[in-house]
């Protein structure tokens, strides 16, 4: 998770033309870049090597495998991600990118899974805010250690501030809706588009895998 850049003021090449005053703060999951980056070096090891000493149709079995399976653990490990400025929510699911100004945003909520409802009810996943229920309950703790600490109730409103990184992100998702909802900047309806560039060649991969697996 990084934090929003600071203001840049436009330089004399750009011409006339104004930058944003805040680039994205961009919120992904190490833990699924990480397995992301594994698994393809792994898929890529066996697939190549399958390719390079297979016999009969393996070689083409382990390239439409390969074209099948890429684009999902792109999709799921590395494709996810939440970005956020002052006008809109941007998230980048497996499948689909949601694009949500502001002030279409209903609500945020944190259960078992990172969540966020446009004005019309319509839920989106936060694929990129992973919950952990380990940290959860770690945060949990710590709040509970903190009341117990003073017992008169000073401290009760840091205690109850104490929340997990995921949690963390979706209260501050949260004011930040409530903050910039209304601007003029921030106003317009939910935008989803598909991402064909991942399913596509998966699709073409399950199509292959089925032909040659038909004919051998």
């Amino acid at each position: 998770m990084t934090s929003p850049d600071r203001p840049t003021p436009a330089s004399s090449a750009a011409g006339n033309q104004e930058e944003p005053p805040y680039k994205d703060r961009v919120f992904r999951s190490s833990a699924g870049i990480a397995s992301g980056v594994l698994l393809l070096v792994l898929g890529g090891w066996l697939g190549v090597d399958a390719v390079v000493r297979g016999a009969g149709t393996a070689p083409w079995l382990a390239l439409a495998a390969l074209l099948f399976l890429t684009p999902l653990v792109v999709a799921y490990t590395l494709r996810p991600a939440v970005f956020v400025n002052e006008d809109r929510l941007r998230i980048r699911n497996p499948f689909r990118t949601i694009v949500l100004p502001w002030a279409s945003v209903g609500n945020l909520r944190a259960g078992y899974s990172n969540e966020v409802f446009d004005d019309a009810g319509v839920k989106y996943q936060l694929w990129a805010v992973p919950v952990s229920l380990r940290a959860r309950k770690k945060a949990a703790r710590q709040q509970s250690r903190a009341a117990m600490d003073d017992p008169s109730g000073r401290t009760s409103l840091t205690a109850s501030q104490v929340r997990s990184p995921s949690d963390q992100v979706v209260e501050d998702l949260r004011e930040l809706a409530e903050r910039r909802g209304g601007a003029a900047s921030a106003q317009g309806r939910p935008v989803v588009r598909w991402a064909y560039e991942v399913m596509a060649p998966s699709a073409a991969g399950v199509v292959l895998l089925a032909v040659l697996l038909a004919v051998s």
